[in-house]
């Protein structure tokens, strides 16, 4: 146990000891039998065990998960992890709204697991936010009043298709019966043309934009 904690990496691998234990007890409920062991009651047989990387606050963990002939080994083990996990995503995605950059988003999950997230990773977790923001910036504007309404237009830099271009995106500022303004949505176009603008206002307006 000593040598465990000097060592780097040793609560990790104290974790992961620990974890294969209770999966091996786990799947010896399960068959209601030990390795070798006979017995009427047994509902299976042992066929190994499968590698499955995790990573965790304390670090990576190579978990031992068994495997039974004729069935599924089940564990709620992965299930709580899975919960864990996704309040790791859930906070990748957060940095990222507030402004930090996939790099630094990388080195800062590298820091805290142990384990690196390339740049690709962190970009292809934050796809799980397009339906989200496409979901808010298609909302219908009917519910709420907005006697005033600012629109401008900024000018980004994108990849599309292997290569960076400028494109315009148009943004629509509401300032609502209380006086506190709101962003009813953004458009992104090729430039600010009055085509761009004109589709602009008329996506505005499908969505109930209304009494301006």
């Amino acid at each position: 146990m000593k040598d465990l904690f000097l060592q780097d990496g040793g609560v990790a691998k104290l974790v992961e000891q620990v974890l294969n234990q209770v999966l091996q007890a786990q799947v010896t409920e399960q068959l209601k039998a030990s390795p070798y062991e006979r017995t009427d009651e047994r509902r299976g047989y042992r066929n190994g065990t499968l590698p499955h990387p995790i990573t965790t606050r304390v670090g990576r963990l190579i978990l031992q998960v068994p495997r039974i002939r004729n069935g599924e080994f089940s564990t709620e083990l992965f299930a709580r992890y899975q919960r864990s996990e996704q309040a790791l995503v859930i906070a990748l995605m957060e940095m990222v709204i507030n402004g930090v950059s996939t790099r630094k988003v990388a080195q800062i999950t590298e820091e805290l697991c142990g384990t690196e997230f390339s740049k690709s990773t962190v970009s292809a977790l934050c796809k799980r936010l397009d339906p989200i923001v496409a979901a808010w910036n298609e909302r219908s504007l009917r519910e709420h009043r907005y006697p005033f309404v600012l629109v401008d237009a900024l000018v980004v830099r994108i990849r599309e298709d292997g290569r960076v271009r400028p494109r315009a995106v148009m943004i629509a500022v509401g300032i609502n019966e209380d006086g506190y303004r709101e962003i009813l949505g953004l458009m992104i176009g090729d430039s600010e043309s009055e085509a761009s603008w004109r589709a602009f206002f008329a996506w505005l307006k499908s969505r109930d934009l209304r009494d301006l």
